[in-house]
């Protein structure tokens, strides 16, 4: 696993947080907070997953 250094994360009320991070090769994370560990690192898959997680309600808040 790389070593990566999460940004606080963002987050609602009672709404899942996510987290970006980033790591020494300048590659860039998003993770749920609380699961860093499962986190999605190519661009396209992490686009994906965060539109899927908006649709389904578990981060309107960055909307």
């Amino acid at each position: 696993m790389p070593d990566i250094t999460w940004e606080e994360p963002f987050c609602a009320e009672a709404s899942a947080c996510f987290r970006i991070g980033t790591d020494n090769a300048g590659n860039a994370y998003i993770a749920v907070s609380g699961a860093e560990e499962h986190y999605v690192m190519d661009t396209r898959d992490a686009l994906r997953t965060l539109i899927r997680d908006i649709k389904a309600g578990k981060a309107d808040h960055l909307l």
